[in-house]
């Protein structure tokens, strides 16, 4: 019987094989990624409450063990979330405002002294840029009023998310003892094990960076802190709050941070204490790089700096700051997912050692 051949040689047909199988996962994350924008305001708390529950899991199951009662230690460590991000966030806008001032006067004279001695654009005066900034604001202020309206509706979904998102937490705290039969319950027949693990994983990576995140930023701002009372530099608590909030964010939060601190120390005591500033941020993030990460993350869960940069600048492309916010842990808790289906599959069978006295195969 004449045997028909191959119109394509196997590596080329293992390397069609394999792009249908990534078209196949690109198009179902695109969807994803679809339904997820689409149902924003739906997705968004539920996300955020995940993280809040990963940052209160230890506190709640110790309260638990202890024999609190489970709703009432979800309430005490909602309470304690509210109270911590409340109070950083007002101290981090006091400070803000209290140096709004200095801030932007000491841009204006920097701008003026590289203009100065660098020769750029002669006659080119930073009073003339003002007037021509305000010019072009009061040409656009009733756009800018008009859009009043919106920065209303934005504050106010900011809320009612941030209020959702905080119940959404209370009740992932309090009924975290069921997920394991939720899992069995909405799995295939015969997989509830898996999926369990898959979660278990997943829930595990996000709860270990939420964790040794919160750890480093905590180490960062009291350094940074301590360093700003040292050189005298005022909002000195504000700006250390700063810097715990924007490590949430890897690298850009840092920057951001460093770069207020930086510019409030400018703008009240001179270029030589923000020069000390600028050490004291740098020091602190190569302490951080070196030693921290290393030894606290290494525990919990690893990426490579170029995953968290990529993760990060798809974040903000799709979500913009929020996005940023939720990469990192999302990708961390999708590693956790793709190592355990790595253990779950079975191992290629070996071949049977051959008799005594026989060659090998």
């Amino acid at each position: 019987m004449q045997t028909h051949k191959p119109l394509l040689p196997d590596a080329a047909r293992r390397t069609a094989a394999w792009c249908g199988v990534v078209l196949l996962v690109v198009g179902v994350a695109a969807v994803g990624v679809w339904l997820c924008g689409a149902l924003k305001t739906a997705v968004t708390p539920v996300l955020l409450a995940l993280l809040g529950t990963a940052l209160l899991g230890p506190v709640h199951r110790r309260m638990t063990a202890h024999g609190v009662n489970r709703s009432v230690a979800a309430g005490v460590t909602c309470a304690v979330l509210v109270a911590v991000v409340g109070g950083a966030g007002y101290i981090v806008v006091t400070a803000l405002v209290d140096t709004g001032s200095q801030i932007v006067q000491s841009l204006k004279d920097t701008v003026q002294w590289v203009i100065d001695h660098f020769g750029i654009e002669d006659g080119t005066d930073v009073d003339d840029l003002a007037a021509n900034a305000k010019t072009l604001v009061e040409k656009f202020g009733a756009s800018a009023a008009g859009g009043l309206l919106s920065g209303i509706s934005l504050i106010g979904s900011l809320v009612a998310t941030s209020v959702l998102a905080l119940l959404l937490t209370f009740f992932f705290l309090r009924d975290s003892d069921r997920a394991a039969g939720l899992a069995h319950s909405v799995a295939p027949r015969g997989q509830g094990d898996l999926v369990e693990a898959m979660g278990r994983r997943a829930f595990e990576a996000v709860e270990g960076f939420m964790r040794g995140t919160t750890l480093i930023a905590l180490i960062d701002a009291v350094c940074i802190t301590i360093g700003l009372l040292i050189l005298g530099v005022p909002g000195a608590v504000g700006l250390g709050a700063l810097v715990l909030v924007g490590a949430y964010i890897p690298y850009l939060g840092a920057f951001i941070s460093g770069a207020v601190a930086v510019l409030v120390a400018l703008a009240d005591r001179g270029v030589v204490i923000a020069l000390w500033v600028l050490g004291v941020v740098v020091a602190v993030q190569v302490l951080e790089g070196h030693v921290l990460q290393p030894m606290i993350q290494s525990r919990t869960v690893q990426m490579h700096p170029a995953m968290i940069l990529i993760a990060l600048t798809a974040g903000a492309s799709v979500a913009g700051i929020l996005g940023m916010l939720l990469a990192v842990p999302l990708c961390a808790a999708a590693f956790g997912i793709l190592g355990e289906l790595r253990k779950a599959a079975p191992s290629a069978p070996q071949a049977p050692a051959a008799p005594p006295g026989e060659p090998s195969p």
